[in-house]
């Protein structure tokens, strides 16, 4: 019996609204890129038009309103190592507390869960108080340590439901063939897990790259600051100056979806491989 491939009704009022949906989420890119070109008193008179002339000038002058190169690698120094540092001790612990399932490893896995419901707002102050008193305020290594406290217990908890799904005689044949813990992690666990680390990364990437409150805490010298910092600097209390914040914006975001777009697809090679395994 022939599959039946005509193009129907229905498939064809789904695609369109699913179209009409996706261009519902690109609405918000349309109004910053737009105005990101326009005049301040374009902005203010009709933020939905078209710009009259493209002011490419503002990108040149919010780069140097925020000081970008500095702002960006500050930014990129504290995303790439906090996402290193991030997914190798995670996925190292869970790996110990999956292979071996102790009472005190399931009352630490309690933990992590637990510390994952604690609202940031409830620990502010001990943090700064903490970091002060020992050293870490204003640097950008603080920072990263406050990164992987409030980063490993959601971390840890996704590479624990991920490697409970990799077969353990697998990592048996390796050990029987000589190789160690270390060998069995990296050269058999680690390739298996790929996905999972790629999707870590990027959650973790888009919450760092994109977050305002902790280095507005923790980081006081102008030359530490972060590009969210830097942007925030552009909204005054009598003032907005919307002509330089919105480039400033796109030039923050840009590399967080070149990023994305970069990584996509070895999320879905990733999810196909695993879903052909299973």
């Amino acid at each position: 019996m022939e599959q039946d491939t005509r193009y129907r009704i229905p498939t064809l009022i789904l695609e369109i609204v699913l179209i009409v949906i996706g261009l519902l989420f690109l609405v918000p890119f349309y109004f910053l890129i737009s105005n990101s070109l326009k005049t301040f008193g374009e902005i203010l008179s009709d933020a939905a038009a078209l710009p009259s002339t493209l002011q490419w000038s503002n990108y040149k002058s919010g780069w140097e309103a925020i000081n970008f190169p500095s702002a960006f690698k500050n930014s990129l120094i504290i995303t790439v190592v906090s996402n290193l540092l991030l997914v190798l001790l995670s996925s190292m612990t869970a790996y110990q507390m999956v292979r071996h399932n102790t009472k005190f490893n399931k009352a630490l896995l309690a933990l992590f869960v637990a510390a994952m419901v604690i609202p940031f707002q409830s620990i502010m102050l001990p943090l700064t108080d903490v970091t002060s008193r020992i050293g870490l305020s204003d640097s950008l290594i603080g920072l990263i340590i406050a990164y992987l406290g409030f980063g490993a217990p959601l971390s840890v908890f996704l590479f624990h439901g991920s490697m409970k799904s990799i077969p353990l005689e697998i990592e048996q044949a390796a050990r029987v063939d000589g190789s160690g813990t270390y060998g069995v992690f990296f050269r058999i666990v680690y390739p298996m897990m790929r996905p999972m680390y790629v999707t870590i990364i990027i959650l973790n990437t888009l919450w760092i790259w994109n977050d305002y409150l902790l280095p507005s805490l923790m980081l006081t010298s102008e030359s530490l600051q972060t590009i969210p910092i830097a942007t925030y600097m552009l909204f005054g209390q009598y003032t907005k100056q919307w002509d330089l914040a919105l480039p400033a914006l796109v030039l923050g975001i840009a590399p967080v979806i070149i990023f994305f777009l970069a990584m996509q697809k070895y999320i879905v090679s990733g999810i196909a491989a695993g879903a052909v395994k299973g």
